[in-house]
């Protein structure tokens, strides 16, 4: 088993021994309930650090609603068997006291990439993951640290909150990992039913579409929306949240496909709700 830590004066002790020693640490940051896509994570990162640390904390801060929060599965004993399975050193497990020992006052914002996307339907979500997260490089200080690129706002959230404050970490994105149909692998998937779980890759069906149409030439929005929301439309089960192509860069949506650009998605199936994303690098003129 990982060797697991709690206190984070005992994590600084522990890794700055291995600092010491030359020893390169990678860092996964994870709220648990582990599956595949973290798996490959934490994959990533054995390949490439001599240390690898996960932390195991569900973040109050990033939680839009306290249902959410209340209903986020806690599986600790299954997560530290993944980690074990997956070459995991250092596990970090703190409680919320120890992470938020008084009501925090001081936070981390990058509002010029939360005004789209999933920032636009949860306020204050990517606020609560920018401080946690520093939290957690200021503890581990770690030489890389790990994020799938599911999540393509947080990553872009994360990646520039390390460029602006000069955080020296480098950021590795990870690609999605998908079932056989495509849906891409969450935490919230075991929240399907069985019909839930048979209409949720209607989600990455539209983004590939909306993809195969820029690839083909299509470089208006507004067209490649029209011709891809009907496939979505057709699931009555399914409320679409977004369904926006955005700059690489900025998430600012775009009339135009004229550079590099997102897909991404948000769709309720029922009480669940599932996000999804493709990338297009290198198109336009």
């Amino acid at each position: 088993m990982p060797e697991v830590i709690s206190e984070i004066a005992s994590l600084r002790v522990r890794l700055e021994d291995l600092r010491r020693k030359n020893r390169s640490i990678g860092l996964v940051p994870t709220m648990g309930a582990l599956h595949a896509g973290h798996a490959a994570l934490m994959h990533a990162a054995r390949r490439e650090n001599d240390v690898v640390v996960i932390s195991i904390f569900v973040n109050p801060l990033q939680f839009d609603r306290p249902e959410d929060l209340e209903a986020y599965p806690r599986t600790m004993e299954d997560d530290l068997r993944v980690a074990q399975d997956c070459g995991v050193d250092i596990a970090f497990v703190p409680t919320a006291a120890e992470l938020y020992p008084r009501e925090p006052a001081a936070f981390v914002d990058v509002p010029a990439l939360t005004t789209y996307l999933c920032g636009q339907f949860r306020p204050g979500h990517f606020r609560g993951v920018a401080t946690v997260v520093m939290k957690l490089l200021n503890t581990v200080q770690p030489d890389r640290v790990y994020f799938g690129q599911k999540d393509a706002q947080q990553l872009a959230v994360i990646r520039r909150m390390v460029q602006d404050l000069n955080v020296p970490t480098a950021i590795v994105p990870v690609p999605t990992v998908r079932e056989p149909d495509g849906l891409a692998i969450s935490s919230r998937n075991k929240h399907l039913s069985v019909e839930q779980r048979q209409v949720a890759p209607v989600l990455s069906r539209a983004l590939d579409a909306a993809l195969r149409l820029i690839e083909n030439g299509e470089r208006s929005v507004a067209t490649i929306r029209d011709r891809v929301l009907p496939l979505l439309a057709q699931c009555p089960q399914v409320r679409v949240e977004y369904f926006e192509i955005v700059d690489v860069e900025t998430l600012v949506p775009v009339m135009s496909v004229n550079g590099p650009v997102l897909i991404a998605g948000a769709m309720w199936v029922g009480s669940t709700r599932l996000i999804d994303n493709v990338l297009l690098e290198g198109e336009g003129e």
